[in-house]
């Protein structure tokens, strides 16, 4: 997915999150934009251009987190299409110059989100513009049931921000939230006495026997033999290889042949999306989605110029770097017998090597503040404009993979 590069994309920071639905899916996705230095004026237009590239007219929904006023003024006083959120917040919300505004955008049909706790109460007309509020975990007045405030009633549906671990995320649902805002990805890893079992769940064993024997670039009899002992993950790349994506003219009806096809490095990419997409834990989901993205964003930074290995290796570092929220195993552990090149081993357990500072970009971008993405551009030796369009182009692929 190609874009084009707008001069804004280097006069801002991006950010994002996901908004996660009481089922663990994500039902929209925040983008957060910050100013660079002291630009006084941006381009609103330009901004929803760029934004339509990724969620289009009639795609999937997008909220848009304005940290800059006077773009967010400029915001507020076009219509942007329907599936485009509009987040305000509080101060603005409540500040007589932005009234008919704000009654226009909700007249023309687009959600508006409220951002924080009012410190006077809306009046009833602006308030009924809003269809959710946005209530950080730290200001959460909920948490021992307390009745709403003053300003914020339960007719509007209320997302919980600040949401970094599966218990806040249930504590969040069980007070009545209809979303929160974050990955829940800060679990914290209890290692387990170590025994002779690899560390991966025992039904996911024909796919790391998989990696191993595509690592070890086995013949193909040896691959489709291993294939055959678990009849749904053969199901599951016949499914795959003949989908829309490969144009296929003609059905592929073979194990071999499919092998073929693919290619070692797209089945070993193939195999390790699935190593981290098979759980059925519910409270996994979003931790699953947060791993395509990083494969992907991490994947879009190495840039067009890097070679295929670099980006094959950048791609397995992203999605594998939850692998132990999802197995509660440390990294050293779940990588001894699972094969990853030196860079994404030195990544993942020694936090060093070459791909260690994309690593913490990528960790940085899911939600961090401006200033935050700023620091850890600058520090990757990166252009912000190629950040910012690599992590749309990423955005945009994950729309079509989720």
């Amino acid at each position: 997915m190609l874009f084009p590069d707008a001069p804004i994309l280097g006069q801002v920071a991006l950010s994002y999150c996901p908004i996660i639905d009481r089922h663990r899916n994500v039902m929209a996705t925040r983008l957060t934009v910050f100013p660079l230095g002291q630009a006084r004026w941006l381009p609103v237009g330009e901004l929803l251009r760029t934004v339509s590239e990724v969620w289009p007219q009639d795609g999937p929904q997008v909220v848009l987190s304005v940290r800059c006023e006077s773009l967010l003024a400029d915001l507020l006083m076009v219509q942007p299409a329907p599936n485009v959120m509009i987040e305000v917040p509080k101060f603005m919300a409540g500040d007589p110059a932005h009234r008919d505004d704000i009654l226009q955008l909700a007249a023309n049909g687009n959600t508006l989100l409220l951002s924080g706790r009012p410190n006077h109460p809306l009046p009833r007309e602006l308030l009924g513009t809003f269809r959710y509020s946005i209530i950080d975990l730290a200001d959460e007045r909920r948490l021992d049931a307390a009745p709403p405030p003053p300003g914020v009633t339960r007719s509007i549906g209320f997302f919980q921000e600040g949401v970094t671990t599966i218990d806040q995320m249930e504590g969040a649902f069980r007070r009545g939230a209809v979303a929160v805002l974050g990955w829940p990805v800060d679990e914290a890893v209890r290692p387990r006495k170590r025994s002779s079992s690899s560390g991966i769940r025992p039904d996911l064993q024909v796919t790391l026997d998989l990696i191993n024997q595509v690592n070890n670039e086995e013949p193909l009899s040896v691959l489709e033999a291993t294939l055959k002992r678990d009849p749904s993950l053969a199901f599951k790349l016949m499914r795959y290889i003949n989908s829309p994506v490969f144009g296929l003219t003609v059905e592929v009806t073979s194990f071999s042949h499919a092998v073929m096809l693919l290619g070692y490095q797209r089945l070993k990419r193939w195999l390790s999306l699935l190593l981290v997409t098979a759980g059925n834990d519910q409270n996994q989901r979003p931790v699953m989605f947060a791993a395509v993205r990083r494969g992907l964003l991490m994947e879009a930074l190495a840039g067009e110029n890097a070679g295929s290995d670099e980006r094959s290796e950048m791609f397995i570092c992203g999605v594998f770097s939850l692998l132990d929220r999802m197995f509660q195993k440390p990294f050293d552990e779940l990588l001894a017998t699972l094969p990853v090149p030196a860079g994404v081993h030195a990544a993942l357990v020694e936090e060093s090597g070459p791909y260690h500072c994309v690593l913490e970009l990528v960790r940085t971008l899911e939600g961090g503040s401006g200033f935050d993405v700023r620091d850890r551009v600058q520090a990757c030796n990166l252009p912000m404009r190629h950040v910012n369009r690599a992590l749309l182009r990423s955005l945009g692929s994950a729309l079509q993979v989720s």
